[in-house]
């Protein structure tokens, strides 16, 4: 009989987000894989649970010397309990190299779901967030970070990344510069913990508020960049590509100008001034 592979989430702050399954797992699991031997301990002390199992680190430095050991313990039939210091294994946080590792001995993986900054975050922030990217951690250098800032100029997703309190407001002033003083974001900080904190409004205004300085974990919400207008003389082609299918030239247009976002009316008249011409 094979054991499994268990990445539980926890608490980000405050102890009582720690789910019911957590807590079972870290008293049942033969082996508890931990960011933080000493965090994970204390977690287990604030919940009144003791774990039973034996405890080893499971960080960076240490993750590839870890893995054989532990899908040993995981063929052998015992179950492994990852978890880091705070929310979701495998996001910004050792795990993933775990799992795959797993995925390739076909070794069973679940997951305990539950705190997570990226989408407490997106939930807090009040902006659209139908659709979104999560880019981690922002370069630390300015002109790396403004390289990934460019990056982002088009993209018409909500991104949600993590930044340094000591580097947030470099981090800041470099998306003013880059993306303009307007781009809507918010700057969470501190998620579920005493002091949490979300400021919202304008890059401009983020970058000048942050001038101060910010203390604690932060994740950063950044707003999708609006959709380009499209230039209706550009997609005289696709129209004709559309008639010459046998299409009726103002079906062609409604199509074609409802895919673009563009007046049909206007794409109608630059394809008859585009006729005119040739």
């Amino acid at each position: 009989m094979r054991g499994r592979l268990v990445l539980a989430a926890t608490p980000m702050g405050d102890v009582g987000d720690a789910s019911q399954r957590l807590r079972d797992a870290l008293g049942r699991a033969e082996v508890v894989a931990a960011e933080d031997t000493r965090r994970t301990r204390a977690l287990a002390k604030a919940l009144g649970v003791e774990i039973s199992g034996r405890v080893v680190s499971f960080y960076d430095h240490v993750e590839a010397a870890r893995i054989p050991v532990l899908l040993e313990e995981i063929e052998a039939g015992h179950t492994v309990l990852l978890v880091t210091d705070a929310g979701m294994p495998s996001v910004s946080d050792p795990g993933y190299r775990m799992v795959a590792a797993c995925v390739e001995r076909e070794l069973p993986v679940t997951c305990l779901p539950g705190p997570s900054a990226v989408t407490t975050a997106l939930a807090l922030s009040a902006l659209p967030v139908e659709r979104f990217c999560f880019d981690g951690f922002a370069p630390r250098k300015s002109g790396q970070r403004r390289t990934w800032l460019a990056g982002l100029a088009n993209e018409q997703r909500a991104c949600v990344f993590f930044e340094a309190p000591h580097r947030l407001a470099d981090c800041l002033a470099d998306a003013v510069a880059v993306l303009g003083p307007d781009r809507r974001a918010a700057v969470c900080r501190e998620l579920t913990k005493t002091y949490e904190e979300v400021v919202r409004g304008s890059l401009g205004e983020l970058a000048a508020w942050a001038v101060d300085g910010a203390r604690g974990e932060i994740t950063v919400v950044l707003a999708g960049a609006e959709p380009a207008s499209a230039d209706p003389a550009d997609l005289v082609d696709a129209v004709e590509l559309r008639t010459a299918e046998g299409m009726r030239l103002k079906d062609a247009c409604g199509e074609v100008a409802a895919e673009a976002g563009v007046s049909r009316r206007e794409l109608y008249d630059a394809v008859l001034a585009a006729r005119a011409v040739e």
